[in-house]
């Protein structure tokens, strides 16, 4: 992958400075070390970042068409390029690399925005069509690749991060508290929002279409379920369990393609291993694996992760983690993500990443979104119990417990979001977030109520499937993890971020478009099967894998959260960001309130419903603070804020115009 940035003007055709231009590209050089390329013209800017995986040498963007008319600059993997590029030669076009990125131009001038139809893979992309004057941003259907956009001064400024935006000089970090609450919330990043004032994020399947200054919003894709009753049923298993197989095994094989080589991530569970077996099947011979063990800092996975690699003959790369190199391992971790981070093992893959570089390889491929898929999660189960006990006694009785439970962890109406089912109904996560919003009754000050002003983060959830209402049970929970939890935070703080932060592509062979459709059709049975999780996908496991590892139970990789601040050998400015004055200077929490969780979360051995959400909450209340330290104001400990890269200092130091007229 790469990344890119750029500005349009709405306003006219003013020219974008092109050392601008360059500290924006450059403040996300991690994403692309291998190459940088700009095209100006009045009016637009398109900057590129390369980290070069298909047509080492040929590949240098942004990309014109053969008539410079339509110019592109591309984040990302088109998986499926050779075949759409016999195609286009077909009908007739020129292509002038090997490189994918060149595709785009050419599928926009056969379909228009409607290009995005015919482009499968993971992706962020800008196009400009000079003829017409419009611009075209997108990204892909599940959200793998990030976009981010905001309208300054005239110009519409976009980046693969954050950084490149501020990196303008257009626009001044400052907190967005409604996305800092949604966080709070859905321990998520919103689809739209972002914890930034003024900057947002194209959602997950949407794309801009920006001409004669005018923004529309365009979505092009979104998962979709039968009807509850109407769900793919096969008189025998097996037909379902081949079909699967062969998608993933194709799915597997488009993302070993590229010039460069491609290993994978392995854990104790069965995601990843399927992967990895898959990829060493098409191989037909040994791919790298790397794990990571957790020293006391987390459930350790490592003699599974050895037995795994051992069976399928793959050298295993293992780093070892204790709850101190968790917790040095966050600063970076927000310098990545951009936004807090509540799991903790994001900082643990931002180490494996860095180790998957060091070892020369540019591509790693994940197990990521079978949980989604196939309901793999422990609070899918609990749900469905909880379900089949309302379907046969009625909501009095779980609605009583629920609200029991939410009174022992605390009564202040202010984070009451039970009151708010989503789309009218109580998916298997509400629970879970109602649980997880009262801890911010326990830490937010009074600043904090009065600027949400009654905000109700659930009405920003940007669910807008019409069809949400026909669905099973189950399928409307898959839906709601699609996108929220997996775009909002395992493909953001656990996935795009943490890889190229280390100059890694990350890929998802089980968030194939085919894969995620395929299991969205079947009946929920196939999915959580009585007690079992991910019933389909352990059958096809039993093809690929030695038996033991294919009946392993469900695990969920995940490193020791709060602890890690609060116990021995916690880094200095942990207590730089607990301490009174610095809660006061970011102005997001109540000290006293912060003073008394902490003291409790130190002292009651006591496993109880407030334990269990303040561990949460006070990881997203400490990693909010240094992400207010890191991009924010630089004050609130010791540590080093983020700084614009040395171009824009040097435009700034010479008093440059952000942007000028054609003479």
């Amino acid at each position: 992958m790469c990344g890119i940035a750029g500005a349009f003007d709405l306003t006219g055709q003013r020219v974008f400075d092109t050392e601008r231009l360059l500290a924006m590209t450059g403040a996300i050089t991690h994403r692309g070390p291998d190459d940088e390329g700009t095209h100006i013209e009045p009016g637009v800017a398109l900057g590129v970042r390369r980290l070069s995986i298909v047509d080492l040498t040929g590949g240098h963007q942004p990309i014109a068409n053969e008539s410079g008319r339509i110019w592109v600059a591309f984040n990302g993997e088109i998986f499926e390029y050779p075949e759409i590029r016999e195609k286009l030669l077909s009908k007739g076009h020129h292509l002038a690399t090997r490189c994918d990125t060149e595709a785009w131009v050419h599928l926009y001038e056969d379909h228009g925005p409607a290009m995005f139809d015919h482009a499968r893979g993971q992706f962020g992309v800008s196009l400009y069509d000079r003829d017409n004057r419009t611009l075209i941003l997108g990204r892909d259907r599940v959200g793998i690749c990030p976009l981010f956009y905001t309208i300054q001064d005239g110009w519409l400024i976009w980046g693969s991060e954050i950084k490149a935006i501020l990196a303008s000089g257009l626009i001044t970090a400052k907190p967005n508290i409604k996305g800092l609450d949604y966080f709070f919330n859905f321990f998520s990043a919103s689809p739209h929002q972002t914890p930034f004032e003024g900057i947002k994020a194209i959602p997950p399947g949407h794309f801009l279409k920006v001409r004669d200054g005018r923004i529309e919003t365009h979505k092009y894709w979104d998962i979709d379920f039968p009807d509850s009753g109407d769900e793919r049923v096969a008189a025998d298993p097996a037909i379902l369990i081949d079909e699967l197989e062969r998608l993933l095994a194709h799915a597997t094989k488009i993302r070993l393609r590229g010039d460069v080589p491609v290993g994978s991530y392995i854990s104790g569970g069965l995601d990843s291993t399927v992967i990895l077996g898959l990829a060493t099947r098409e191989r037909g011979g040994p791919v790298d694996s790397y794990t990571i063990a957790l020293e006391k800092a987390g459930p350790d996975e490592r003699e599974k992760a050895i037995e795994a690699a051992a069976a399928l003959g793959s050298p295993l790369t293992m780093i070892t983690m204790e709850k101190k190199d968790v917790a040095h391992a966050i600063p970076e971790l927000i310098r990545a993500a951009e936004m807090p981070i509540l799991d903790t093992s994001a900082g643990c893959l931002l180490r494996l990443a860095q180790a998957v570089h060091d070892s020369g390889n540019k591509v790693v491929l994940t197990g990521e979104g079978a949980d989604e898929a196939l309901a793999g999660y422990a609070w899918f189960k609990s749900g469905m119990a909880r379900e089949r006990f309302r379907k046969r006694f009625g909501s009095a009785i779980p609605a009583l417990l629920r609200r029991g439970i939410l009174g022992m962890i605390d009564t202040d109406s202010n984070a009451r979001p039970d009151r708010f089912p989503i789309l009218g109904q109580r998916t298997a996560q509400q629970d879970l977030y109602d649980w997880l919003g009262q801890g911010r009754s326990l830490l937010y000050g009074d600043r904090m109520w009065q600027e949400l002003d009654g905000y109700n983060p659930y009405e920003d959830l940007d669910l807008p499937n019409q069809r949400f209402g026909k669905w099973s049970w189950l399928n409307q929970s898959l839906y709601v993890g699609y996108k929220v939890m997996l775009a909002g935070m395992l493909l953001h703080a656990k996935g795009d971020r943490v890889t190229m932060n280390a100059s890694v592509e990350g890929r998802y062979p089980i968030l194939d478009d085919r894969v995620v459709e395929f299991c969205a059709t079947i009946h929920p049975k196939y999915k959580l099967n009585g007690r079992i999780d991910k019933w389909l996908l352990r059958q096809v496991a039993a093809k690929t894998l030695p038996t033991k590892i294919a009946n392993r139970k469900k695990t969920m990789f995940r490193a020791n959260r709060s602890d890690i601040f609060l116990g021995p050998q916690h880094p200095a400015w942990v207590d730089q960001l607990l301490s009174e004055e610095s809660i006061r200077k970011a102005g997001y929490f109540d000290p006293a309130k912060v003073a008394r969780q902490v003291r409790l979360q130190t002292t009651l051995p006591t496993i109880t419903p407030r334990r269990f959400v303040m561990d949460q909450s006070l990881t997203c209340m400490i990693t909010t603070q240094l992400w207010h330290h890191i991009y924010i104001s630089g004050d609130l400990c010791d540590l080093p804020r983020w700084n614009q890269p040395d171009q824009f200092r040097k435009i700034q130091q010479s008093h440059r115009p952000i942007s000028s007229k054609l003479s």
